[in-house]
């Protein structure tokens, strides 16, 4: 990139977010620290009302804007290929709004850009399972959920568990959602069970974000609470063995399922998981019972032996009352 490029590109950068700093336009432009104050001088003395917060970043004067942003091809393809992913993954109040972003960056598109897009829009699709969101009155969570994490408001909801299928009215002070396993979550303080807890979307049954705030500095950031999700998880080593043929049945699934490396030998592959559940594993991995291996832990050895049997047992159960 060209320094013309890459001013323009800084000053873009500039203009998307409140506050900026100086490492954040080195990392995306991969260039030094000394080069970005070059580059903010350089747009000061092209007139750019650039405000330095010592210690804190850049930002430009209130009500600054740049002109019309003109997108490269590569970048008008890229927004073809994000409009059809969002339209499997988002509810549909964020998709309307999405939708109606888009038109409205199609509408600054040069002539050939647009057709490219167009173009490109028929020749992509994107296949996912069935996006609940989009269903059974569920089509606004997310964006209130976003609204709610903005405004720091706190949220009422009934939402029915997993496991036990058991339905409570819970109020919460949301921290963030993510997206993860073809599902959205929820992380939020629960003040029922004080504590912080994980929430599917499509598990809630109703939501109302109340007008009461909470205090957002009580809580940590999304991130902080990943990571020490992350740090504290028991994870379980489980290493299977299976072979070559085989292989291409766990290609897409393995990485949702704790995937972390792999040992070719021969005709067979050695894979390594970490997973939080030897159950969810070992009941993910008996569909392909007749092919696989596991080489440790002995526990997982001998729930795939329990579950075996239970299956054989109730399927000749299922049998022998047929034949009555």
């Amino acid at each position: 990139m060209n320094r013309i490029d890459r001013l323009t590109a800084i000053l873009t950068h500039l203009q998307s977010k409140r506050l900026t700093k100086a490492q954040e336009i080195a990392d995306r432009f991969e260039i030094s620290l000394r080069t970005v104050y070059r580059d903010i001088r350089a747009l000061e003395e092209g007139g750019v009302p650039v405000i330095g917060e010592a210690g804190q970043g850049y930002s430009l004067m209130e009500g600054y804007r740049l002109p019309p942003v003109m997108f490269t091809a590569e970048e008008a393809q890229s927004l073809a290929l994000a409009e059809k992913i969002i339209g499997q993954i988002s509810d549909r109040s964020s998709l309307e709004h999405f939708q109606s972003a888009m038109l409205k960056i199609k509408s600054v598109l040069r002539t050939t850009e647009k057709e490219k897009v167009q173009q490109l829009s028929s020749l992509v699709a994107v296949f996912n399972q069935k996006n609940q969101l989009l269903h059974d009155s569920k089509d606004r969570f997310l964006q209130q959920i976003l609204e709610a994490l903005v405004s720091r408001k706190l949220i009422d909801i009934t939402y029915t568990t997993f496991v036990e299928e058991k339905t409570s009215r819970r109020t919460l002070e949301a921290v963030g959602v993510y997206y993860a396993y073809q599902q959205w979550y929820l992380i939020a303080w629960c003040r029922m069970r004080a504590d912080y807890r994980t929430f599917r979307l499509d598990r809630i049954n109703t939501l109302t974000v109340l007008d009461e705030n909470y205090n957002p500095q009580s809580h940590p950031s999304l991130s902080e609470y990943l990571e020490k999700i992350r740090s504290s998880e028991n994870l379980l080593e489980i290493v299977i063995s299976i072979p070559i043929s085989a292989e291409k049945y766990l290609r897409v699934q393995k990485f949702n399922q704790g995937f972390v490396l792999e040992r070719r030998e021969k005709d067979r592959v050695l894979m390594t998981f970490m997973c939080t559940s030897l159950e969810g594993f070992i009941r993910w991995i008996i569909c392909l019972g007749d092919k696989i291996q596991i080489i440790s832990p002995p526990e997982a050895q001998q729930r795939l032996q329990e579950l075996t049997r239970e299956i054989w047992k109730k399927q000749n159960i299922s049998v022998h009352e047929s034949d009555r």
